[in-house]
């Protein structure tokens, strides 16, 4: 499927777990709006890491998400939860 599909690494310190699921429950459904999906989302059992496997229909879109007004108003959460986030387009390999 044409499109860009990523894979965000996100660690979290314990410390932070609260606020970084708030972060993610109020930015996580703006996907959409902008053509996209989360087509994977795993969490450690402690709440410390997170990966998603995000799909866009292209870079414009993710670039449109990632501006979303709301998801900027969101920040302070994600700064506040001490998180880092590693961000790799990603693509099938073949078996």
């Amino acid at each position: 499927m044409p499109g860009i599909t990523l894979c965000a690494i996100l660690r979290v310190p314990p410390a932070g777990v609260a606020s970084f699921q708030a972060y993610e429950d109020a930015v996580l459904p703006l996907i959409g709006r902008h053509g996209g999906r989360l087509e994977r989302r795993l969490r450690s059992a402690d709440g410390g890491a997170e990966i998603h496997v995000l799909w866009f229909p292209s870079t414009a879109h993710l670039d449109a998400y990632r501006a979303d007004p709301v998801r900027a108003a969101q920040a302070g959460l994600f700064t506040a939860s001490g998180a880092t986030a590693e961000l790799l387009v990603v693509s099938d390999v073949p078996p």
